[in-house]
């Protein structure tokens, strides 16, 4: 290959949207209106940026692909804002008569600072919504993706719901009689 491409690149301003360091990559919501951008790992790695803390404010380098933009260089990563929890299900814990039987599942994602995250049934690839507040009715102060857990479903105002989780130790499972 002879020559080097010129490829057209922008300067954008925005906030980190989200960021999965397991997947190694996540998306800044940017202030021009055009969408999303793709921040990669690799994109971090080139900047000298150890992380990418949701909400953050972000300033960066980005050029258009074929399949949308994607950062290229991290110019400026400013601190992680004050974030509170969205407080979207106050009615978990007045739900859980209509819930089903425990179920293994295994944390997608989780952010603390938000107050929610998802989860996946083994089995089913839906989402299932779970909120800060569930987990500290049974105690459970973090989650980390990948993690296993036990879980009761509901269904919410947006689709599937966590209305109980344990640790997955925890319950007791019964053994069917010969």
């Amino acid at each position: 290959m002879s020559g080097a491409s010129s490829v057209a690149t922008e300067i954008l301003k925005g906030c980190v949207k989200w960021y999965d360091g397991v997947k190694g990559y996540g998306f800044v919501a940017v202030d021009d209106g055009g969408g999303d951008v793709l921040l990669h790992a690799n994109c971090l790695r080139r900047s000298n940026v150890s992380e990418a803390p949701e909400g953050a404010s972000i300033t960066l380098e980005a050029v258009e692909g074929e399949r949308g933009r994607q950062a290229v260089a991290i110019l400026e990563m400013g601190d992680d804002p004050a974030i509170t929890a969205d407080p979207l299900p106050t009615q978990v814990a007045e739900v859980t008569q209509d819930a089903s039987d425990w179920m293994p599942a295994r944390i997608k994602w989780f952010d603390r600072a938000k107050g929610f995250g998802f989860l996946n049934i083994f089995g089913d690839k839906a989402d299932v919504f779970v909120h800060m507040e569930t987990l500290r009715l049974a105690g459970i102060t973090d989650l980390d993706a990948g993690e296993a857990l036990a879980t009761k479903i509901v269904a919410g105002p947006r689709g599937k719901m966590s209305s109980e989780v344990c640790q997955w130790e925890s319950v007791e499972t019964e053994q069917p009689s010969a």
